[in-house]
């Protein structure tokens, strides 16, 4: 895993209209990427909403929020759509940028073992260094507590 000071493994990977995201392109401003395991499950839908109704006031600090799992566009498209998402989705279906971040990761569920996306969210600076990391994330207030360090880290 990533640690505070680290620079941010560069990466491009298709959003949900299978246009190419590329964190060099976001050079110079905040970025909040976060991980997450899959597309219209609890957890994931909640976290996704949540961002979604924070957008206006990361917009406000001038950050670009991206959320990243191993699911297609495709799949993504319909996530967005179902739940009226205003966030970009980002595919990483090879599972690289997962594992550049640190956050594709042996789990444990009901005794079975099984690789898969820790739940984790990083900020990024605008000299692209990671300036806060969240791993293990529980969902209930995790937005929140992003926009309060990122206001902070603003500050």
């Amino acid at each position: 895993m990533l640690k505070i000071g680290d620079k941010a493994p560069d990466f491009c990977l298709p959003n949900q209209d299978e246009e190419e995201v590329c964190l060099r392109d976001l050079h110079g401003s905040w970025v909040v990427l976060y991980f997450y395991p899959k597309d219209n499950t609890p957890g994931c839908t909640t976290e996704a909403c949540d961002f979604t109704a924070a957008m206006p006031d990361f917009s406000k600090l001038g950050a670009t929020i991206l959320g990243v799992s191993p699911d297609s566009p495709k799949k993504h498209r319909n996530f967005i759509e179902k739940k009226e998402l205003s966030i970009t989705l980002l595919s990483d279906e090879d599972k690289e940028v997962l594992q550049a971040y640190g956050v594709w990761q042996l789990k444990k569920n009901y005794g079975r073992e099984y690789m898969g996306v820790v739940r984790s969210t990083f900020i990024i600076n605008p000299e692209g260094k990671i300036a806060a990391v969240w791993d293990k994330v529980k969902v209930k207030g995790h937005v929140d507590a992003v926009r309060e360090k990122l206001s902070e880290l603003e500050g």
